[in-house]
């Protein structure tokens, strides 16, 4: 067994784990990076990048039926789904060498390619290696969850880490679970050429405002995409090449692929994490404010410290934890100002509150106001006019923004940056967007906001005559 005696020992090497292994090795810290499967996690290999890249191959096939209203003679696509995943594949690889062993060695950290399991406080064993860190970072990441359908182990199904490795395109797939996996895998498919069905026991984008989540659900059923909502599932069969469900009403339907996109658990049971005297909360490890878990020498970042599962978030946590771990210094994640998207065609964005969070916590102080996609000049010249931007404001500051639309994943970004820093409506109204951009929303919502103290007020006109007396 060879003893290692590192500043920092950071186990899993995911989104979260590579940023602080990165960010503290360039700081001159000693670290170990212990991963026991594939270098970059699920965002990388299973995640973010194959769904985009399945997203673009989709839309892609889409454009070529969807000209007409540009003059553009639609014709139907000719579609190689093998050659589409061979396309998800190239993104992987082409961006793979980030996330290597090989640049992470070159940075000068200690990379050990096994499973890591706590043996006491301050040990940690992986393969032939037991490693005495002064910190330690869990960043294991998770896993897909599948629901306790009878049958449905045995009948099998795919994950969104099986699914991309999918050759053969399914006639019919079937998903469980409405929220932005399966959405974004049901439109892909479907623009791929799949009849595809999705089946919710809840309603789709249940933690998304509803009038945004009508937007996306109108816009995947108008494409052909079948999604039942408030459908439970009784049992799931396979039988010869065919996959039953069996609905609760005795309704039974036919698939040739079966997707389960039901959420995902923290990949945490086999941590040893009881020898390591870290205690474990209802979703993940338990931490405090400055993401320390009952172990004050280890920390948790990510989707195993049971929080929100974004790449972005565990990729901001890290920065907090070698602000702490290596210079000591006090840290407090914050989630008010973490943005999330669903990439679907149109996109769903949110940071902040909801509406419906944001009237309940603040009540009559709030107040909230809306640019229309069919009022921007940009999305006018490319016929997006589907969608809007909602910006919850209270005493001059944002709270909180819901963008349905094209781009939206990108537009709020300035939101997110307003919230993070504080700044108030007027710092937006100020900035200046090239036209034409979709960038102009974020104008419109702070005109709107402006718009009725400035011109509905007896005031303004008041100065303005007194200004022209005076000369």
């Amino acid at each position: 067994m060879t003893i290692v005696e590192p500043d920092l020992c950071v186990i899993g090497a995911g989104s979260g784990g590579l940023s602080v292994a990165a960010g503290a090795a360039q700081m001159g810290a000693s670290v170990v990076l212990i991963e026991g499967a594939e270098m970059g996690g699920d965002c990388l290999n299973h995640g973010c990048v194959p769904s985009k890249a399945l997203l673009a191959a989709a839309k892609a096939a889409h454009a070529m039926s969807a000209g007409a209203q540009f003059g553009v003679h639609p014709v139907a696509p000719e579609i190689d789904f093998a050659a589409a995943k061979d396309y998800v594949r190239s993104a992987i690889d082409a961006i793979a060498p980030h996330d290597s062993e090989e640049r992470f060695t070159g940075l000068g950290v200690t990379v050990i390619r096994a499973m890591a399991r706590f043996t006491s406080p301050r040990e940690v064993e992986a393969g032939e290696n037991r490693i005495r860190a002064r910190r330690f970072v869990i960043a294991t990441g998770s896993r897909p969850a599948a629901p306790p359908i009878t049958g449905l182990e045995e009948a099998g199904y795919l994950t969104n880490e099986t699914i991309f490795g999918l050759r053969d395109r399914p006639a019919r797939l079937a998903i469980i679970g409405a929220g932005p996996i399966g959405l974004e895998m049901a439109q892909a498919h479907r623009r791929l050429g799949c009849e595809v069905t999705v089946l919710e026991a809840a309603t789709a984008l249940s933690r998304e405002d509803p009038e945004l989540s009508a937007v996306v659900v109108s816009a995947l059923r108008a494409e052909g995409v079948e999604i039942r909502e408030g459908a439970t599932i009784s049992a799931v069969d396979r039988v010869g090449n065919e996959t039953l469900l069996r609905l609760k009403d005795g309704e039974t339907l036919r698939a040739d692929a079966l997707l389960v996109a039901t959420g995902r658990r923290a990949e945490i049971d086999d941590l040893g994490l009881e020898a390591a005297g870290v205690e474990r909360s209802k979703t993940g490890v338990k931490v405090d404010k400055g993401l320390r878990t009952t172990n004050r020498r280890i920390y948790a970042i990510g989707d195993a410290a049971g929080g929100a599962q974004f790449t972005h978030l565990a990729a901001y946590q890290a920065g907090l934890v070698i602000r702490s771990a290596l210079f000591r210094l006090p840290v407090q994640a914050r989630s008010d100002m973490i943005p999330r998207a669903t990439f679907t065609d149109p996109e769903l964005a949110q940071v902040g509150l909801t509406e419906t969070d944001a009237r309940e916590k603040h009540g009559a102080a709030l107040e909230v106001h809306r640019a229309e996609y069919g009022a921007n000049d940009r999305a006018l010249t490319e016929n997006r006019t589907a969608g809007f931007s909602k910006v919850m404001i209270v005493r001059g500051r944002p709270v909180g923004a819901s963008i349905v639309g094209a781009h939206a994943g990108d537009l709020i970004s300035i939101w997110a940056l307003a919230i993070s820093k504080g700044l108030k409506i007027g710092d937006v109204a100020g900035f200046v967007a090239p036209y034409p951009t979709y960038g102009e929303l974020a104008k419109s919502v702070a005109s709107a906001y402006f718009a009725p103290r400035l011109f509905q007020s007896n005031l303004i006109p008041w100065v303005v005559r007194l200004l022209a007396k005076l000369g």
